[in-house]
């Protein structure tokens, strides 16, 4: 079994129509999340060894597409929210890795909404983008 640290890795037993789980979605994003899409803040900062980073909202809203459920943030310095799922029983965050050895509050939470967050016009390209890319690599 392959090795995993994103947050609910262990416990995220939740499966799509295809039998996937969010591990199985966390080694098939590994090859698709880029320096695109990542959020342009962080873009300079983004590189194959923290390949989540600025990932957050459009993977979490990727995976409500799939599993169902809700996008919860925590709220973040600066004033952003860092996104992640709670589907099925499950709360998993496949992006967490990109804050090392932090210990992030899963319980201080907020609801997030793909209205607000794809009012900007620049991250629900993002979302498309990856979204699209994901679906041709389910096809293969």
């Amino acid at each position: 079994m392959a090795e995993y640290s994103f947050y609910g890795w262990e416990s995220s037993e939740i499966h799509d129509e295809n039998g996937l789980t969010p591990r199985d979605y966390y080694d098939i994003l590994s090859e698709i999340w880029c320096e695109y899409t990542c959020a342009p803040r962080l873009r300079e900062k983004w590189s194959a060894e923290n390949k989540t980073l600025g990932q957050c909202s459009i993977t979490a809203f990727l995976m409500q597409d799939i599993f169902g459920g809700k996008v919860y943030g925590i709220l973040r310095p600066g004033g952003n929210y860092h996104c992640f799922n709670e589907a099925g029983g499950c709360i998993f965050d496949l992006t967490s890795e990109q804050f090392g050895d932090e210990k992030l509050n899963y319980a201080d939470r907020k609801e997030q909404y793909r209205e607000l967050h794809f009012a900007s016009d620049e991250k629900r390209k993002r979302y498309e983008y990856l979204r699209s890319n994901l679906k041709a690599r389910m096809i293969k």
